[in-house]
């Protein structure tokens, strides 16, 4: 008998800074609710889903502690936790963390999966932290370097009923790497979050190539690693800047099974084939008969290539 996991991308609108956490929060709630009664038992949502994206933004220190979670839960998170807890319906969500580790403040962008009983599972910390520093004339401003520093965990994977769940934030999701480690490390389920601005100051020529740029990786990400991908993207006109959508479930055959429409808060739910994988896997991906890992030295040694 085929053993199913029916998964639910639930993507936001827009979340302006004025929102309060509580207004914020209670959207998230509310799209948890339509993912339980479409009958998801696993459910994703955006990276920094609490807040609007402020890495957009130069800020002053006593500015930034606001969108940033000492905890989770806290008490302005746990009513998505009590939730689940009443729905019977897990899920992974992004957020902003301080984290007081090696006796120093540290801020990560991280992302945790939670239970179907409300209780956190595990979590993952962004390892691929894009943009700059400080920010450049001609460059749309993203300053994830400032406000974040790259993951600590690794790319860790966890049991979520039985099925081996693995967690993936924005950038990450460009990444053959993110992929390929989760898969070694068991995943048959990988779960997304995202930001992207639908133009980049830097890139205008491929303006027309977002939404491509976004859907191939990781549909080349789920077939070349025999996985399932939920991607959950924050959308639309945020505090003037825009957002693309897009969100998605993919299959291990790189299909793309269920797709969200608008750039609002949307739910999209696909019943998980999770004996698709094997059967991805028999077709051309065997990768105890056929990989070589010996050959593959260059690319853990070299971050680039050489000249």
């Amino acid at each position: 008998m085929n053993r199913y996991l029916t998964l639910a991308v639930c993507q936001t609108g827009p979340i302006q800074r004025s929102a309060s956490r509580a207004e914020t929060v209670g959207r998230l709630v509310h799209l948890l609710e339509r993912a339980a009664t479409a009958g998801a038992e696993l459910a994703v949502f955006p990276e920094l889903a609490m807040t609007t994206f402020f890495p957009r933004w130069s800020l002053e220190d006593r500015e930034i502690d606001a969108f940033y979670e000492m905890r989770m839960p806290g008490p302005g998170t746990q009513p998505l936790y009590d939730a689940a807890r009443r729905l019977g319906i897990g899920f992974a969500v992004g957020f902003a963390e301080i984290a007081d580790e090696q006796g120093r403040k540290r801020r990560f962008n991280s992302m945790d999966l939670v239970g179907a009983d409300g209780a956190p599972i595990g979590r993952y910390r962004k390892i691929h932290i894009p943009g700059t520093q400080d920010a450049e004339t001609g460059v749309t401003t993203h300053l994830e370097r400032r406000y974040f520093e790259p993951g600590n965990l690794g790319f860790p994977v966890y049991a979520f009923r039985g099925v081996r769940v693995g967690l993936a934030l924005c950038n990450d999701r460009r990444w053959p790497e993110t992929y390929r480690m989760l898969c070694l490390n068991g995943a048959q389920v990988v779960l997304i979050g995202y930001n992207t601005p639908v133009v980049l100051d830097e890139a205008a020529l491929f303006a027309h190539l977002r939404m491509f740029h976004n859907h191939l990786p990781m549909q080349a990400g789920a077939y070349q690693n025999t996985v399932w991908v939920a991607a959950a993207a924050k959308a639309g006109l945020e505090d003037g800047q825009a957002l693309i959508g897009g969100s998605c479930i993919i299959a291990p055959t790189g299909e793309i099974t269920a797709l969200a429409v608008s750039l609002d808060d949307e739910v999209v739910v696909h019943r998980a084939d999770l004996e698709l994988i094997a059967a991805c896997q028999r077709v051309n991906f065997d990768f105890a008969r056929y990989r070589r890992p010996d050959e593959y030295g260059l690319i853990a040694r070299t971050a680039g290539p050489s000249a």
